[in-house]
Formats: structure tokens, sequence, C-alpha cells
């Protein structure tokens, strides 16, 4: 029993002629005798009466016609959802976000593919980048927004934006008695960063060795909530974006001044991974964050000029 059998049993049905039926249906009239013989061999009885007029159905045939139409209407409406459905992105793309994005990308991306894709489902993944590499790298992330440090930028990557290091800590401690903070001022300060190895260190390290200063990293922890607890909670700062601690900045509870003399920019990008090839869903969720994060970026950045200068002022 196939589809093309069905169809040519209700066609004859609906016009009690094999010839009708074959006009109708572009069909062999030998073709349609064939189709539904196969039919009433399968299920073991006949369809049809042969008549002078034509064909009428038997008892057997009028009990089956209904379910044969039902089922060729389920069938016409499973062809039109296809129709419908295919080319829509469906399944799970894993992304993976740097904690001093994290907060703001997630609310800007999640309403937006909730909007365009619903079938999309997101599963976010912090980390700091090297930790970002490594999982995309194994194909445990589809892709990632990652720092990058200086001009080393992979050839596949999609630069996002670009922002400026600051000083974090205690609103009015003596580090922030100027408008920003020199580099050469970090001599002894007790610093809160990231484990080693990582980009932020490696380029600080780089530069206190260049400088002749020594840095006094008294805590290392990988978590941003964790540097900031601590640098609200004394005489010890941290290395963030300005969009990072934007909020308890803007609370009061935190206060941010930009590092110069050598400042230390990061470069945000948008990194794929080379494990597997990226699914629909996954193409959907890297373009719209090609979109949307170049402008929450410069938002960020126009934000932090309008803080410095309002804080120098």
């Amino acid at each position: 029993m196939n589809l093309e059998q069905l169809r040519v049993f209700v066609l004859v049905a609906q016009l009690g002629s094999l010839t009708n039926a074959a006009k109708t249906g572009g069909i062999a009239q030998s073709l349609i005798s064939r189709k539904l013989t196969q039919l009433e061999d399968e299920w073991g009885d006949r369809l049809f009466h042969r008549t002078g007029r034509g064909v009428v159905l038997t008892e057997f045939g009028r009990r089956i016609q209904p379910h044969v139409q039902l089922l060729l209407a389920q069938t016409d409406r499973l062809r039109e959802e296809v129709k419908h459905v295919a080319g829509v992105p469906t399944g799970t793309v894993h992304v993976g976000l740097l904690p001093t994005l994290s907060r703001e990308v997630v609310a800007l991306l999640f309403p937006d593919i909730r909007a365009m894709a619903p079938a999309v489902r997101l599963q976010i993944t912090e980390g700091l980048s090297g930790h970002l590499d490594a999982q995309l790298l194994s194909g445990q992330l589809d892709l990632a927004i990652i720092n990058r440090y200086g001009s080393i930028i992979g050839n596949e990557e999609d630069i996002l934006g670009q922002v400026e290091s600051f000083v974090v800590g205690r609103p009015g401690a003596p580090l922030f008695k100027g408008k920003t903070v020199d580099f050469r001022d970090l001599d002894g300060v007790s610093l809160v960063l990231p484990t080693a190895p990582n980009g932020l260190r490696s380029v600080m390290e780089h530069n206190a060795r260049h400088q002749g200063i020594r840095l006094n990293v008294v805590l290392e922890v990988d978590s941003l909530s964790t540097m900031q607890m601590i640098a609200m909670s004394g005489d010890v700062f941290t290395i963030s974006s300005f969009l990072a601690v934007e909020k308890e900045v803007t609370a009061g509870t935190l206060q941010a001044q930009k590092l110069v003399n050598p400042s230390i920019s990061r470069t945000i990008t948008l990194s794929i991974t080379k494990h597997h090839q990226l699914s629909r869903a996954s193409r959907l969720v890297a373009s719209r964050v090609r979109h949307l994060v170049p402008v929450l970026i410069n938002d960020g950045v126009a934000r932090a000029k309008t803080y410095m200068d309002l804080s120098q002022g």
C-alpha cells in the first residue's frame, strides 16, 4: 500500500468511473485498474462493483473510504507543515561568554533569538578566554565571545569591538586621587586578578617588567563577581572593562578609573569552533551576535567616556 494507490482509490470513488478518473488524474486507465487490484489483493476484499455506467463502492469500500480520506488529509497537512518548517532553525546552540560581558550579552541575545527562532535553545557557558578557547577546540562550544590582547587575532575571528581597561576598587581609595591611574602607580598595590595563564595577566606582567615595578597579586580568582566583591571590601583592586562594572559604579559601590601609560586595550572577538560544522541554529546565533554585540560595546564605550568626563569634571 502506498499513497498513490490510496489517492487513486479516493478519486475513483468520487468520480464513479475508471475512465473519468484516468482523464482527471492524467493516468492511464490500465494503471488505475492495476493500483486498485493491488489494494484489493493486499486488503483481501473488493473495493468496487462494476456497473454498466461505471463503478460503485462495495460495502467494504464504503467503510474504508473515510479512513483513507482522513489519512490523505493528514498527509497533506504534514506536507504543508514540512514546507512551513523547512529551513526554520531548531536545536541547542552552545555559546561561550566572558564573565565581563555575560550579563549584558545574555540580556540582549536571549530575547532576540527567542523572538526570531523560538525553537532555538541557548546554552550559555561563562569562562575566561583560555577556557573558552579550549572548549571551542574540543567542540563543547559552537561559538564564543573572547578577549584578545595585542594584535594576535585568529583569521576566522570577527572583531566585535574594542574596550579599554579600568582600575576598579573601593570608592574614594587613595589610588583614585587623580583623573586616571598610571600603570606605574600599581607598584605594590594589592590586586585580585584572573589565574595565570591569562591574556590580561600576561600583558600586565609584561608591562610591569618593562616599567620595573612589582605586581602584588594577593588573590587569583576566575570569577568576576568574586573579584568585584573583594574590590568592594577594602584596599584591593582589580582590572576590568567599564561595561562589566557599570552597574556597581553607577550604584556607588565601586569606582573605576582608566588605566593609562600604558593603557590596556581588549579586542572583543567572535570565535567559531573548528571542531564541527555549525548548524543552521548556530549560524543564526552567530549572525545575531555580529549584529547586536558591536552596538552593545559601542554604547558601553560611549557611557564610559561620559563617566570619565563627569568624574574628571
